[in-house]
């Protein structure tokens, strides 16, 4: 029991650990969104995907770990998360603080992770709004007014200015 308890810990440990890798990492995808810089927010991007698969290995390594001491604990079979391993080691009070604190540490990491992750996706939409923007400006610029030219039946014809701009040379 001991030994997959430290197996545990040190998994937990681990997916804390490519949680802070991720934190750290906000900071230049930031900087490249702002900056426009696509090759590093492309870079970025692969690093981030390696550390979501790493993140993928490890919970699954926890979750089996996890089964294992529900079975050598006599509870195979149910649900078993690390809130339950802690109330459960009441009689193991050592063992029951570390996997506490590393929870702790780990769900601090999981929420700080989520914060960046909404800043950064608001910071993507203003982006995108402002290409929109700016889209929206070059065509409008290319683009004059219709001219108030009617036909026969009181229509517009739909004939539009040129682009050559303003004449000056009346």
């Amino acid at each position: 029991m001991a030994s997959l308890m430290d197996e545990l810990l040190l998994t937990m440990e681990g997916e804390r650990s490519q949680y802070e890798k991720l934190i750290s990492l906000n900071g230049e995808k930031k900087d490249s969104i702002i900056h426009k810089k696509l090759d590093v927010l492309e870079a970025v991007t692969i690093q981030e995907q390696a550390i979501a698969d790493s993140l993928c290995a490890l919970e699954k390594k926890r979750l089996s770990i996890m089964k294992s001491i529900a079975a050598v604990m006599g509870h195979e079979g149910e649900e078993v998360t690390v809130s339950w391993m802690i109330s459960n080691l009441s009689n193991q009070p050592v063992e029951q603080k570390k996997l506490t604190e590393a929870k702790d540490k780990l769900v601090k990491a999981a929420d700080d992770v989520q914060i960046l992750n909404f800043q950064t996706q608001n910071l993507l939409k203003q982006a995108i709004e402002m290409v929109e923007f700016d889209i929206t400006l070059i065509k409008s610029a290319k683009q004059a007014p219709q001219t108030s030219n009617y036909g026969r039946n009181a229509e517009t014809t739909g004939t539009i200015l040129g682009n050559r701009g303003f004449d000056a040379k009346q």
